[in-house]
């Protein structure tokens, strides 16, 4: 297990926005009275990056975001099963480049949502528990990676069906796994982070015929030679409780605990020994109120920016690539008062959407300064 050595403190933020922009809301929609879960930006492709999906109870819906803070709804999909509660939803594509959106839950069912027709494509089923987080690979869009309360990560063939690879055995997460992420460049690696307050980084490298076989398969995909992949390549313990959010920032890692702050470390792996090394913490980012389970932050497409919300319903808006970390805005509402469980950061960071336990969505917009 990787530790922290001594003498290598931290830069810590300042929580007086420094690098200031200004929001301002421009529209709030009720969408139900069910909690909102997700919410995320179609990053895959251009023509749709003002394109958004949320998750709540049994229902998927797909908005655009207009000029001058108008939200229009552009499909909804509700789930033959009234007691399935979608905690998560990724964009994907098919071969062809259609859009897909992948949504999952309470019942461990991997939903993949044909936005061109609005019906299902597939539906995987595979987890033994419930789906915490679903993230696709945008080198190839048509994989998706799933972390489950089943103790496992599954990495999945959308056009196929094909469940490919899963992480889990010996070396895997002791407890739930909360969030996942391909690394942005190493086209082999995901990291992974849960309820055993470990992240584990994972490469795929001596598996990756298997995912080239997948994209060819013909026969049934239960007949596919699912492998297991039992151990990771590193793991750190960088928080000391619940891991419930982590994405990669080039060959960096950033993730937060329940206990008020995103941390930015690098892994140091040792060649020899898989699974050891050291961690070396870099940067905090402090987030006031953040302190409860199953609260994500997101980023604009180039990571520039990270917008995370608190169970107050306040946003902190942080500049990522900054030493010191420099703090862009912190947005608050009079009427923004629900837990905000994920935000999406647009294409460029100009519109911040937050979904939260009441049921609403919130859109904040920069101020153009003159």
């Amino acid at each position: 297990m990787a530790r922290i050595p001594i003498g290598c403190e931290p830069v810590v933020g300042s929580l007086t926005p420094s690098k200031k922009k200004d929001y301002r809301v421009t529209n709030r929609l009720q969408e139900g009275k069910r909690p909102l879960y997700a919410v995320v930006f179609n990053f895959i492709d251009s023509r749709y990056f003002n394109v958004f999906a949320t998750v709540g109870g049994n229902r998927v819906t797909v908005y655009q975001c207009l000029e001058g803070g108008v939200i229009a709804v552009l499909q909804s999909y509700i789930d033959e099963d009234k007691d399935e509660s979608f905690y998560t939803v990724s964009w994907a594509c098919n071969i062809d480049g259609s859009p897909f959106i992948v949504a999952g839950g309470i019942n461990g069912i991997l939903r993949v949502i044909d936005a061109g027709n609005e019906k299902i494509h597939k539906s995987f089923v595979g987890h033994g528990d419930s789906i915490n987080e679903i993230r696709t690979q945008v080198l190839k869009p048509s994989l998706v990676v799933s972390a489950s309360k089943d103790e496992s990560v599954r990495l999945w063939n959308v056009h196929t069906g094909i469940c490919i690879l899963i992480f889990a055995g010996a070396g895997g997460h002791r407890n739930e796994v909360l969030s996942v992420d391909f690394h942005p460049s190493d086209i082999y690696r995901i990291a992974s982070c849960g309820m055993d307050n470990t992240v584990k980084i994972w490469s795929m490298k001596e598996f990756w015929t298997y995912v080239e076989k997948s994209f060819t398969w013909t026969d049934l995909p239960s007949k596919f030679p699912t492998k297991y992949v039992q151990f990771p390549i590193f793991i750190a313990s960088v928080h000391s409780n619940y891991v419930d959010c982590t994405r990669w920032l080039g060959d960096f890692i950033l993730s937060k605990s329940v206990d008020n702050e995103i941390v930015l470390w690098e892994p140091k792996m040792k060649e020899q020994s898989p699974g050891e090394g050291t961690v070396d913490i870099l940067q905090k980012y402090p987030v006031p109120e953040c302190d409860i389970w199953f609260i994500k932050f997101s980023c604009d497409f180039h990571y520039k920016a990270a917008a995370i919300g608190n169970r107050e319903g306040k946003i902190f808006v942080w500049e990522l690539q900054t030493s010191p970390p420099a703090m862009i805005a912190r947005l608050s509402h009079v009427q923004s008062k629900s837990p905000i469980r994920q935000t999406a950061m647009s294409f460029d960071g100009s519109t911040i959407l937050s979904c939260c336990e009441d049921g609403t969505i919130w859109r904040w917009d920069v101020v153009a300064t003159s």
